[in-house]
């Protein structure tokens, strides 16, 4: 296995989860059970999840009133795509 097939499966395998965790945490909240830290939440976005955590940010409907989630998470998207092609094409 090549290291860009364990790059893809890895961004797969986080997504996927950064996704549920927002769905878990909403169901959590709608429950009135624990719910997830946000520093998780934002750990699945700063881990290479960003595209499953805002995905599930709406697809939840579930933090998108707070500002720090919907400014936050795509700067940091977006910030890791810009860092990827820094080092991708530049270097």
């Amino acid at each position: 296995m090549s290291l860009v097939q364990i790059v893809v499966i890895y961004l797969i395998i986080i997504n996927i989860l950064g996704f549920f965790a927002m769905g878990l945490d909403k169901h959590q909240a709608k429950m009135g059970n624990r719910r997830i830290p946000e520093n998780t939440l934002f750990g699945f976005t700063l881990l290479g999840g960003g595209i499953g955590t805002i995905t599930g940010m709406y697809v939840f409907r579930h933090k998108t009133k707070k500002l720090k989630f919907k400014i936050g998470m795509p700067l940091i998207l977006i910030l890791e795509i810009l860092i990827f092609i820094y080092f991708k094409y530049i270097i």
